[in-house]
């Protein structure tokens, strides 16, 4: 039966494919596809885990026959019965083989995704003691994953290439909720659209939908729940709209649909080698977002001119606590400078915390409100030693190729002081080794109202200022952007973030100091001709956006922008102004 999921629409296009499910349950896995020649081995590593659960609980049930009924009571060898008969179910070997053979699934996402199933079965289950043993299936799932944690080393994630699909069906991914390093894992996949049942349009699973560029939709509440695997689903990335088990009408509709965005993105290719400049003479400079150091061929390929933003805490998640040290972030940073053949690369330090938390299992359940808490900045200076093995590592790499430092979430001259020494202090360890090192230019994010009202002591300070809107709007606004409860009261069209911003670019350009956009607006190509009224010229978006934007650039005037955007920055109603004119 045909039905529709309604969410946020935050990465535009369409998407056909088979329902992949990442269990919304309470247990957390790696997901990710292994190699055919490796189903045998992978489907051993199950069995041998099961195996070793149904002795484990073999034992279990010797010891406690030697018990009287005080020391182990009736309930606890029922217990014991119900976990074996569980453990040994043939459906549930079945299906987790079946999902391992079939769908290339690694054992782990095989086994929850196979518990997923079942437990919709108990679900509907009239029967209340039936549907209770879930709780059951659950703990010895637990168990088998338990037993099968660090018997073989992750195997990497399939390739988009050199692998065929079952069927040749396009997969989709639907979950409750993705951290920023399953995203990055999921990155490099098979995967042609996402769905998630939590999310923002600025949350870290739609910045990097958009930068995968393909279709996605978030905020979509259950629909984890009522999707099944395997189900056929379309991703109308521009209606915020997952239509589930579509008819053959809307399936042919949305296959039209879906050729024509593949001809417009055609066309947009075009203008890869066309240099941005509007018809007024400005030369614009579009710079790329990136996660990690192999993205820069992408943003090279692109069209860009260089990197507007590296997001360096990539390299720090999902590493239970390992962090990297200066070595890796060296040879990290080095890759990304040499990938972009002589182009600027703006490194920003590791900004983690609220909804980028160092690993999946540790979100901030300690306070209320982890995004007004110790993230970003305040993370470095209060970890010192991690602070300045970075900054020598970024010092280093800056010796071959331009580099630009970025500092997010300052708020404070103290704040900017420490940092200052901090670098310092890099520069002068770095001295005392006899290593090489370069000049970067160093900048300030101006994501916190604070900041953008105290403009001059930053200018004081940074060569130039990067505004990110994301957070901008976030805190200018008093809402969480990752949570869809509140999603409909982000605004960039509020009219004291368009303040903030305009009065960010006025005081940079009186001041000589370059400014750039690096956040959601830049790739938005609905604002494109607003912010250049409003006299930005440097844009930083994810790659896969360069050129929508470029072709708004293409076709602007910033003469007559000007004036109009002067008219939408008075407006009460700036989204209404925009949308009469």
């Amino acid at each position: 039966m045909t039905f529709t999921i309604h969410g946020l629409n935050v990465s535009r296009g369409v998407a056909i494919g088979r329902a992949v499910l990442v269990a919304s349950s309470r247990l957390d896995v790696a997901h990710y596809f292994i190699e055919p020649e490796q189903v045998n081995a992978e489907t051993q590593r199950f069995l041998v885990a099961r195996t070793l659960v149904v002795d484990e609980i073999h034992r279990l049930q010797e010891s406690i026959a030697q018990m009287g009924p005080k020391e182990a009571p009736h309930e606890l060898r029922a217990l014991l019965d119900v976990h074996l008969m569980l453990v040994q179910d043939e459906d549930l070997a079945d299906g987790i083989c079946h999902w391992i053979s079939e769908r290339l699934y690694n054992a782990e996402w095989a086994l929850v995704t196979q518990l997923e199933v079942i437990a919709r079965q108990f679900d509907e289950m009239e029967d209340e003691y039936l549907r209770e043993r879930k709780a059951d299936l659950e703990q010895i799932v637990e168990r088998i994953l338990h037993a099968m944690k660090g018997t073989l080393l992750p195997v990497p994630v399939a390739q988009r290439t050199g692998r065929k699909e079952t069927a040749d069906a396009p997969l989709i991914l639907v979950a409750h909720d993705l951290s920023p390093a399953d995203m990055l894992q999921f990155k490099q996949s098979v995967f042609v659209g996402f769905i998630t049942d939590v999310g923002g349009k600025t949350s870290h699973t739609a910045i990097v939908a958009r930068s995968m560029d393909i279709p996605a939709v978030v905020g979509a509440r259950l629909s984890s729940q009522l999707v099944r695997p395997d189900d056929w689903i379309i991703i109308d990335g521009d209606a915020g709209v997952v239509i589930v088990d579509p008819s053959p009408i809307i399936l042919a509709e949305y296959e039209f649909k879906q050729r024509q965005c593949a001809t417009d993105k055609g066309r947009l290719q075009r203008l890869l080698h066309t240099p941005a400049i509007t018809m007024d003479g400005e030369k614009i400079e579009l710079l790329a977002n990136i996660e990690m150091p192999e993205d820069a061929p992408v943003a090279l390929g692109a069209g860009a001119v260089g990197v507007g933003l590296f997001r360096s805490e990539f390299l720090f998640m999902g590493r239970q606590g390992k962090l990297p040290d200066e070595e890796e972030q060296y040879r990290a940073y080095r890759r990304a400078i040499e990938g972009m053949q002589g182009l600027p690369v703006t490194i920003r330090t590791v900004d983690v915390g609220a909804d980028k938390p160092l690993d999946a299992t540790l979100h901030d359940a300690a306070h209320l409100n982890p995004a007004l808490g110790l993230r970003a900045i305040r993370w470095s200076l209060a970890d010192p030693a991690m602070f300045l093995t970075q900054l020598r590592a970024i010092l280093r790499a800056s010796a071959h190729g331009k580099v630009h430092l970025l500092i997010p979430m300052l708020a404070h001259g103290r704040e900017i002081r420490q940092t200052l020494s901090y670098l310092d202090q890099a520069r002068a360890l770095l001295d005392q080794r006899g290593m090489a090192y370069g000049v970067v230019k160093l900048g300030a994010m101006i994501e916190i109202p604070a900041a953008a009202l105290t403009l001059r002591l930053f200018l004081k300070y940074f060569d130039f200022l990067s505004i990110g809107t994301n957070d901008l709007i976030q805190y200018t606004l008093a809402i969480d952007r990752a949570d869809e409860s509140v999603a409909h009261l982000y605004d960039p069209l509020h009219p004291a973030v368009l303040h903030l911003i305009a009065n960010t670019i006025a005081e940079c350009h009186a001041q000589g100091k370059s400014v750039c956009v690096c956040g959601e607006m830049a790739g938005d190509v609905t604002l494109t001709r607003l912010l250049l009224g409003l006299g930005l010229r440097s844009f930083s978006m994810h790659p896969a956006q360069i050129l929508a934007v470029k072709q708004e650039i293409l076709r602007a005037d910033t003469t007559q922008l000007v004036t109009w955007a002067r008219q939408i920055l008075e407006s009460d109603d700036p989204a209404m102004q925009m949308a009469r004119s």
